[in-house]
């Protein structure tokens, strides 16, 4: 399966990268995203990668504050705050985690849930499908880098691709790409860019 990106026609296309490693003495996965953004950049786009293992935010509660009693705000004031309007502002957000257990992290699912205030709470069709209507002008497309290890297998790759292409479909967007760390970084911002 390929994903390719459109090009930003109002500026360097901006990326937002999500690391969801759990664990800071991983060193070539901190190493491997470091390269992935300076490839970006060398090819004229902006990225900024965020470590989730180093902010504080809580899970989603599900009280729908965000959509009835302050439209767009969580009713939680922590770090997912200062996120949301990079989130918005990012042409792709990347999703990068190692597999645990089959899986992205929990740090990735965790702020992924938290996503709820930059969508509506009402319904319309989407290519034949019910889903929430927009937030905001833009739409919330995504990329994914994931890191497989011991007995990860194609079909979990699989499921978390399948997963994030829906994720993506529920944020107005689209999956622009999809790679694992087999791959050279300078390769998949390559692909990331459309190039």
């Amino acid at each position: 399966m390929r994903y390719v990106a459109s090009v930003n026609i109002g500026g360097a296309m901006e990326f937002l990268i999500l690391n969801g490693n759990p664990d800071p003495s991983r060193k070539s996965w901190e190493e491997y995203l470091l390269r992935f953004a300076g490839a970006l950049r060398a090819a004229g786009a902006e990225a900024g990668v965020r470590a989730l293992r180093d902010m504080s935010y809580h899970y989603c509660t599900g009280c729908w504050t965000c959509w009835w009693t302050t439209p767009g705000l969580c009713a939680y004031k922590d770090d997912m705050a200062a996120l949301y309007p990079d989130m918005v502002r990012a042409d792709v957000i990347v999703w990068a985690s190692p597999l645990v257990m089959g899986n992205v992290s929990a740090l990735v699912k965790k702020a992924q849930d938290r996503m709820v205030p930059l969508i509506h709470p009402y319904i319309e069709l989407v290519r034949g499908e019910c889903h929430h209507r927009r937030r905001y002008s833009k739409d919330i497309d995504m990329g994914l880098i994931v890191e497989t290890g011991e007995g990860d297998t194609q079909e979990d790759v699989s499921i978390v691709t399948r997963q994030h292409e829906r994720f993506a479909l529920n944020g107005r967007g689209e999956l622009r790409f999809f790679s694992t760390t087999a791959r050279r970084p300078e390769e998949v911002a390559h692909e990331a860019l459309g190039a």
